[in-house]
């Protein structure tokens, strides 16, 4: 008999446990809620900041038709603030931006050995300030729960505020020397991104894809025993490529 209980507890046990597993009659079971993070979401708007490295690509800089070789890049942080919006599909995204960023660079040259050219050096400071329209095209490599990495590129149109932009030109033998820049230029964007919940981090590299100088003007002296030199004999060509770090949040 002690067997044959045995044998029945035995085959009542599975049975009892299974029945814990089963609702009450009455009782509401909840199912467990999907979390949708704020990157999965099909739209999304956020906020970022950061700050700028600019490097100008001089393609000609000329004082009296003669032309400087070597010319050094001074680096100075800019820095910037964006608005966006994200539109999700899958692993892809499509995200327009506008921008308000101010570059700052500077660069040093030896004057060229000339008539009317004292020796020694000299340098154009620059503060561009521009308002920026990219749009990037994205996929994420990984795309997981709260992370994220994400590869992205695209075109980006900026509109450079001359009245607010300014360019001077230090140690040059012209007076009153004043550089128009195209308004309206276009750059290449090319970066990374990495997601942490609704916290993202950005790199990105801004390809100027061609001339921002439009020209340059100077004022000749009074004095009668000058020529005059034609303000073309002083040219200066240059596209700008920008490195960029930013953190934003997602809404």
């Amino acid at each position: 008999m002690k067997r044959l209980y045995g044998i029945c507890l035995l085959c009542l046990l599975p049975v009892a446990l299974w029945g814990q597993g089963l609702p009450l009659p009455g009782v509401r079971v909840e199912k467990k809620a999907e979390v949708m993070h704020r990157h999965d979401r099909p739209l999304n708007f956020g906020i970022k900041g950061g700050f700028t490295s600019s490097l100008f690509l001089v393609s000609r800089l000329a004082l009296s038709n003669i032309g400087v070789k070597e010319v050094q890049n001074n680096y100075k942080l800019g820095y910037f603030g964006s608005l966006f919006m994200r539109i999700n599909f899958k692993r892809h995204f499509l995200q327009p931006e506008v921008s308000y960023t101010i570059n700052r660079c500077d660069i040093t040259f030896v004057k060229p050995d000339a008539e009317g050219v004292t020796p020694g050096t000299a340098s154009i400071i620059s503060s561009i300030h521009s308002i920026d329209v990219p749009v990037i095209y994205g996929y994420n490599i990984i795309k997981e729960g709260p992370y994220g990495m994400a590869i992205f590129g695209g075109p980006k149109l900026l509109y450079i505020r001359n009245s607010k932009s300014k360019v001077t030109f230090d140690n040059f033998d012209r007076p009153d020397i004043k550089e128009e820049l195209n308004p309206l230029n276009l750059s290449m964007t090319l970066g990374v991104a990495v997601t942490i919940s609704r916290i993202f981090f950005d790199f990105r590299y801004d390809i100027g894809l061609h001339n921002i100088s439009k020209q340059i003007t100077y004022d000749a002296p009074a004095a009668t025993d000058y020529r005059p030199i034609p303000s073309d004999e002083l040219r200066f060509n240059r596209r700008e490529n920008v490195l960029s770090f930013s953190l934003g949040v997602f809404f």
